[in-house]
């Protein structure tokens, strides 16, 4: 018999294939706000019109432009943001843009209402072991226009980065996930190629992991399927044929629905946990982590799960093959990154990387119980 606990995130609406610039307005007048503070990818900014027409769309409602997120997501520019945000006396945030800059309107969010105006002030802020502490909720919410595919903008969770301790530090409060998510494909032509296929890979692990963990339950189930298939059929189109704006409409919803898990308390695995440690620390881009992982996550995983595993297979169309085989060809075929070697890290950090992974809040949800560092590091081992 089932057992567990759905919970509706705080999003109200997702509107997908139209024009982002015309939703924004519309999004506006429906939340009521009048007061929009745009933080927005650099790159798009500067080099493409994208941005220019939704200021022109907002026109004097839009009170202020910050684009100098880095990857990752460091308090240093969260508080930045922070402090732009509350001189414009913003009542709206728009983030136009990847992972980074929709975790760090998260936490801009969080700074507002908590009044956070420095890099150690985020320690009042941040959950430690999972666990948020008491804080004032959100009044300055937040709506996305995400222009990669690693789905972020669909959970209630922010990473930032304490380049001190270079640890990617978790930030949580149910109103940070955006009141909308806006899905324009045509935004997300400008995005690198490698960048969009490895978040997509990223979605992809959102799903597996979803589906293989001890937790799963049907509700769950169904979205990571349909969301693993989409992605599965679509990320190969937009490789072959990068100006197909259906098969990026595909990829945004398939990813939409690889965060079915996450946010329906569905606990992730080891290819999360590695992920985070390898992002922080060793500064791996986000989707690169997910794709040099997960294949040996699962092989590792394998004595435990392998019934969940043929889940995975078979979503993928390829029923009956070995889950981890599937995703090392379709990695593999899509032009990415395929072991810790491809991205630069060595046996050498691998004690280190164990050390840390085992502090992250995935590790212990594993399918395949870890109880020590050793233990991680057999996986980093097959992923060399």
């Amino acid at each position: 018999m089932h057992r567990g606990r759905v919970v509706f995130g705080a999003m109200e609406e997702v509107v997908f294939g139209r024009p982002a610039a015309d939703v924004i307005v519309g999004q506006m007048e429906r939340l009521r706000s009048s007061r929009a503070f745009l933080m927005v990818s650099g790159t798009l900014n500067r080099t493409t019109g994208e941005i220019e027409k939704i200021r022109n769309a907002l026109g004097p409602r839009c009170v202020g432009t910050f684009d100098a997120m880095p990857p990752h997501t460091p308090r240093e520019a969260v508080v930045a943001a922070a402090g732009q945000a509350r001189d414009a006396n913003a009542d709206l945030i728009v983030t136009v843009g990847g992972g980074s800059i929709t975790d760090g309107a998260k936490a801009v969010q969080l700074c507002l209402a908590n009044d956070v105006r420095t890099t150690d002030d985020i320690d009042r802020i941040r959950a430690v072991k999972g666990v948020a502490p008491d804080m004032n909720a959100p009044l300055v919410r937040q709506i996305s226009v995400p222009t990669t595919i690693a789905g972020g903008e669909f959970s209630a969770i922010a990473g930032v980065t304490n380049l001190r301790t270079k640890v990617k530090e978790m930030l949580r409060h149910d109103l940070v996930m955006p009141r909308a998510a806006i899905l324009d494909p045509a935004v997300t032509v400008h995005t690198p190629q490698w960048l969009w296929l490895s978040t997509g890979i990223r979605a992809v692990d959102h799903c597996v992991e979803g589906l293989c963990s001890r937790e799963a339950h049907p509700f769950a189930d169904a979205q990571a399927v349909k969301g693993l298939s989409m992605l599965a059929q679509a990320l190969p189109r937009v490789k072959a044929s990068p100006d197909d704006l259906d098969a990026r409409m595909d990829c945004q919803i398939g990813t939409w629905l690889s965060m079915g898990p996450l946010s329906s308390g569905v606990p992730m695995g080891a290819s999360h946990g590695i992920g985070y440690v390898l992002g922080a620390v060793y500064d791996v881009p986000h989707g690169y982590t997910s794709c040099v992982m997960l294949p040996s996550v699962l092989r590792w995983n394998r004595q435990d799960d392998a019934e969940r595993q043929a889940l995975v297979a078979a979503a993928m169309g390829e029923p009956g093959k070995d889950a981890a085989d599937v995703l090392d060809d379709f990695i593999h075929n899509l032009g990415m990154p395929r072991s810790l070697h491809d991205v630069r890290i060595g046996p050498e950090h691998f004690d280190r990387i164990a050390e840390l992974a085992m502090a992250t809040p995935w590790i212990p949800r594993n399918p395949r119980r870890i109880d020590t560092p050793a233990q991680v590091r057999e996986i980093l081992l097959l992923a060399a």
